[in-house]
C-alpha cells in the first residue's frame, strides 16, 4: 500500500515557490470541465505544487520512507544526512558500510535498496539527463528498474520532481479517498471507477490530484 515520501530536510532545501507555468490554465480548465474542481479550486486556491530536491535525493527519501511514519522517515533521513556528511549523494552513500547504513535506522532491504539505487547514478545506467525529453511511462518503466521502486514511487517523483502535468497515482491511498468522499459520498471505489473520474480532469490530472489531496489534508505533504 502506497506511503508518504519523507518531509524535506530544511538545512538542505533551498525551495523557490513559483507555481508550475501551466497551473493557471489547468485550474481554469478543471473548473470549466468538472462540478467538484470548480468547488474545490476556490477553496484552496492559493496553493500550488512545489518542486524540490534534485533526482537522487528525492528518490532516496521514497526509499527510507516506505512502510514507516512520516515522523520515523524523518528521523532516519536526518541520520541518513548526518552519516553522509550533510550531503546525501551516490558517492556518499555508496562510501558508507552497511553497518553505517544500519545505525542510520535503515533495515537491511532499505541499505539494499538505497546502495543500489546510489550505484544505478553513480554507473550511469540511468539516464536522468534525458528524462526531461521522456514521456511519463518511459521514465515510470527505468525508475521502476531499480531495486525497491515501484509504480507508486515514480509517479510521486515524477509528481513532485519533474512536476509531470498529467499524472493519476491510482495506487495512492488518499487519492482514492479522496476521490471516493468527494464523487460517491464516502463509497468504496475501484481503480476503474477512478479513472472514469479522471478522465474528465485530462491532460491536468496532477493538478486534479493534488486538490484532491487538499481536500483531505489541507496542509500539503512535502514530498
Amino acid at each position: 500500500m502506497a506511503k508518504s515520501l519523507v518531509s524535506p530536510v530544511k538545512e538542505e532545501s533551498i525551495i523557490e515557490e513559483i507555481a508550475p507555468a501551466y497551473w493557471e490554465q489547468a485550474c481554469a480548465e478543471l473548473m470549466k470541465h468538472d462540478r467538484i474542481m470548480k468547488k474545490l479550486i476556490p477553496k484552496y486556491g492559493s496553493g500550488f505544487l512545489v518542486t524540490r530536491g534534485d533526482a537522487f535525493t528525492t528518490l532516496a527519501r521514497a526509499i527510507v520512507g516506505q512502510q514507516i511514519s512520516v515522523a520515523a522517515a524523518q528521523t532516519v533521513w536526518g541520520r541518513v544526512l548526518i552519516a553522509s556528511k550533510k550531503k546525501v549523494n551516490p558517492k556518499n552513500i555508496l562510501a558508507l558500510t552497511v553497518e553505517e547504513l544500519r545505525a542510520a535506522g535503515l533495515s537491511g532491504r532499505k541499505v539494499e535498496y538505497i546502495r543500489d539505487l546510489a550505484d544505478h547514478f553513480d554507473s550511469g545506467r540511468l539516464h536522468a539527463d534525458q528524462w526531461k525529453d521522456m514521456d511519463d511511462e518511459s521514465v515510470i518503466k527505468e525508475l521502476s528498474s531499480i531495486r525497491g521502486i515501484g509504480r507508486w514511487t515514480a509517479e510521486m517523483f515524477l509528481i513532485f520532481n519533474m512536476v509531470r502535468p498529467n499524472i493519476l497515482p491510482l495506487d495512492d491511498v488518499g487519492l482514492i479517498k479522496a476521490i471516493s468522499l468527494n464523487y460517491f459520498s464516502g463509497e468504496p471505489v475501484s481503480r476503474h471507477e477512478a479513472r472514469e473520474v479522471a478522465a474528465n480532469w485530462a491532460p491536468w490530472r496532477t493538478v486534479a490530484t493534488w486538490y484532491m489531496w487538499r481536500s483531505i489534508d489541507p496542509i500539503p505533504v512535502e514530498h
